[in-house]
């Protein structure tokens, strides 16, 4: 006669998350609320897609996760009546994206995991943080050397092209330093002129004439720059090539990281 054993009830792990918080989450989780859409995509790419219950209205990839999961709001507005409703047992946010009156209302209910991203190893510490978090270690570990291989082969550049990162317009914003944004262009061989300032700097059009970059990059996001927005630039900057770019692949620090050294490579004037 065959015995039916009771199912193992969850244990409880550990970890430390990127800002230094001890976080105790029932292991394995099996209700995950995603307040992030770079993170979003990745619980999907680690096979976690039943499990993620919650998401943002912009976790826009994977296209079907805003059909099968309750959207709860925005990453700087949650609607904790809906989350509250989901009965979570992990969320996972992030401190830039996210807001920290909201986080701080969540981590008193529930176990809130916190990622602090401005580098490309912080983003593969990360991947594999998530997968201790959801035991699916294999497969995070997997995507994380995919993703270092990718950049280690992106080799180094002699003469890096002198560039600014468009995030805005009206007014005009850059990335900087201290972002992720400006780790992923000094190793796609690209030499952020803007690098002095910190973070997300306005500009004045006299300051970009001045600078003077070989190379301005428009982002497709936040602002979403269109070929409409490249004769502004050149009437500031003529001599310089002007690109819209995919805004996703210099800023998603989660699996996105795939295709992101082979898009540089395409970028060099």
């Amino acid at each position: 006669m065959r015995m039916h054993l009771p199912p193992t009830p969850s244990l409880p792990l550990t970890l430390t998350d990127q800002l230094g918080r001890r976080v105790v989450v029932p292991y394995p989780p099996q209700r995950i609320v995603s307040l992030v859409p770079s993170q979003t995509e990745l619980l999907f790419d680690l096979g976690l897609g039943t499990r993620v219950v919650g998401v943002t209205k912009f976790c826009i990839h994977p296209s079907q996760a805003r059909q099968r999961a309750t959207v709860i709001g925005g990453t700087k507005n949650f609607d904790f009546e809906k989350i509250a409703a989901l009965k979570p047992d992990l969320i996972l946010g992030n401190k830039e994206e996210n807001y920290q009156e909201g986080i701080e209302q969540l981590a008193d209910q529930y176990p809130v995991w916190l990622s602090d991203i401005s580098t490309l190893e912080e983003a593969l510490h990360m991947i594999r943080q998530v997968g201790m978090l959801t035991a699916t270690q294999a497969k995070a570990e997997a995507l994380a050397t995919d993703i270092a291989d990718s950049f280690a082969n992106l080799g180094s550049t002699a003469s890096p092209v002198s560039a600014a990162y468009f995030i805005w317009r009206k007014p005009y914003m850059v990335a900087a330093s201290g972002t992720f944004i400006n780790d992923l262009l000094t190793r796609a061989g690209f030499r952020n002129i803007f690098a002095g300032q910190s973070r997300y700097p306005e500009i004045t059009r006299e300051q970009l004439a001045d600078a003077a970059p070989q190379v301005i990059f428009l982002s497709s996001e936040p602002y979403p720059f269109k070929e409409k927005h490249v004769s502004e630039f050149a009437e500031m900057c003529p001599k310089a090539a002007i690109r819209i770019v995919d805004g996703e692949l210099f800023s998603w620090y989660g699996s996105r990281l795939r295709y992101s050294a082979a898009y540089f490579r395409e970028l060099h004037p």
